[in-house]
């Protein structure tokens, strides 16, 4: 007699979930959240009535079958849900590609202005272990010298040759010669130094130009939009589109003399020269630019001196929803320093977040909320800003898809065109819980992989028809 097969607790719970008598209701909004991981409870009511107070439909959670209404958390970071960061990574690649060929409330035009897609790196530190390759094949980490060690007699090569997924990879080669404190203060002042290069960018255009800020206002706008990177050794760098618009933006054309060679070295210039300068309070940081700097035009399509538009919108919204756990952390804040050794995180990184809490403790450092950000290494920044001008918005993309669903509900509910009836809905709601419940989070994975592959499928079709 053959023996059952067994089955883990996991799959008996999402078993037992689909045979109550809500599962089919609560399919749909999961589905209608996308799969979200951590989906918001709410109860309430919605009403909806005309201009003469006449009601046309009542909603109240106290109907469903649940007894509560998901809606989607709406997190844009890929470790925390999934089905959110696509919807951000989506919208976050249209609102930069809308700025590269037009769309979105951009004129096409905007493609022949010149562009630029810039990378800007920490610098150095300490030495870290790092891959290298050439024609897919790796290469030695760290070529070896005639001094074999550092002052504190360990190895200063390696002569490995490290894969993609090798856990040394941003690791320092020594912990000792490494310098953490200067590593988190970089992090901490990263924002404020993007601040102040995109400040002292256009006054490196005036000066090329021998007139002021003001002059230059009139005949030239600088846009952009940008995101931020970890790199392996755990210090933020930034990618970054740059663009030239006429005075108006991105509806005016730039002057004739503005071209991409003129953006590449007034950008390098400007790296160059900005820095955040030492505190009053004496410490000896100054915040500037690594020595890598790579700035490179954008056409619309690739080209040998150049990268793609479509590229460049892919890799921004790539790492839009990514977050300082790709550099081996915790993607939570950290409450108390007696946790920082029972973290599941590199030593690395475990070496950052104790000399976040350290600093934090000196007066020096009192204006910098660095036990705040140890989980973050430091780092205090929004992830992905734009200039204003620059495109169009995530809310205004985020607005488009809730008219378009709340048409689709109209239409759905029967109820009375926009343009021939006004209504007014009128709603209460209140929080009673996030995340799935014991045997949802099968149910809820399964349709956002579902969601997902539909809309590959559906993008894929679109690039076929677009190419053909």
């Amino acid at each position: 007699m053959s023996e059952a097969p067994s089955f883990s607790p996991e799959v008996f719970a999402a078993a037992r979930r689909a045979s109550m008598p809500d599962f089919a209701r609560w399919q749909q909004m999961v589905r209608a959240t996308g799969g979200c991981a951590e989906p918001i409870r709410l109860q309430g009511h919605r009403i909806t009535f005309d201009s003469a107070l006449e009601i046309l439909d009542v909603y109240q959670t106290a109907d469903e079958p649940s007894g509560y209404l998901l809606t989607a958390c709406g997190n844009r970071r890929a470790c925390r849900c999934p089905a959110c960061s696509e919807t951000y990574r989506d919208d976050t690649y249209h609102l930069i590609l809308s700025g590269l060929r037009g769309g979105k409330g951009v004129p096409e035009d905007v493609s022949a202005h010149p562009r630029v897609f810039a990378t800007f790196t920490a610098p150095s530190f300490g030495a870290v272990h790092a891959r290298r390759e050439r024609d897919g094949k790796a290469l030695m980490c760290r070529p070896r010298r005639d001094n074999p060690v550092c002052s504190h007699g360990r190895p200063e090569s390696c002569g490995a040759r490290h894969e993609e997924d090798d856990p040394q990879v941003g690791q320092p080669v020594c912990v000792d010669c490494y310098d953490y404190v200067g590593a988190v203060l970089w992090n901490a002042h990263a924002g404020e130094l993007w601040r102040r290069f995109t400040q002292a960018l256009p006054a490196a255009f005036a000066r090329r130009l021998g007139i002021t800020r003001a002059a230059l206002r009139k005949r030239m706008r600088l846009s952009y939009a940008k995101v931020a990177e970890y790199q392996a050794r755990g210090l933020v760098h930034f990618h970054a589109v740059i663009r030239l618009d006429g005075p108006d933006g991105p509806t005016d054309r730039p002057p004739d003399w503005a071209a991409v060679p003129i953006l590449q070295d007034a950008i390098r210039e400007t790296v160059a020269s900005v820095s955040v300068p030492a505190p009053d309070d004496g410490s000896s940081f100054v915040g500037q630019w690594g020595s890598q700097l790579d700035v490179d035009p954008i056409y619309v399509s690739t080209t040998l001196e150049g990268v793609a538009d479509q590229r460049v919108a892919s890799y921004i919204a790539k790492y839009a929803i990514k977050g300082a756990e790709s550099a081996g952390t915790v993607d939570r804040p950290i409450r108390d320093i007696r946790y920082v050794s029972g973290l599941e995180v590199t030593e690395h990184a475990r070496r950052m977040i104790y000399t976040c809490f350290i600093l934090d403790r000196k007066p020096e450092f009192r204006l910098l909320p660095l036990r705040q950000w140890a989980h973050m290494l430091g780092y205090r920044g929004h992830f992905s800003t734009k200039s204003r001008h620059y495109s169009t918005t995530l809310g205004a993309l985020r607005q488009a898809r809730a008219d378009h669903q709340a048409e689709a509900s109209r239409q759905r509910r029967g109820l009375p065109d926009l343009d021939t009836r006004q209504t007014v809905t009128a709603g209460e709601w209140r929080y009673v819980g996030s995340g799935h419940r014991d045997g949802e989070h099968f149910w809820a994975e399964l349709a956002r992989q579902q969601i997902s592959t539909a809309r590959r499928i559906a993008r894929e079709q679109q690039h076929s028809e677009s190419a053909g």
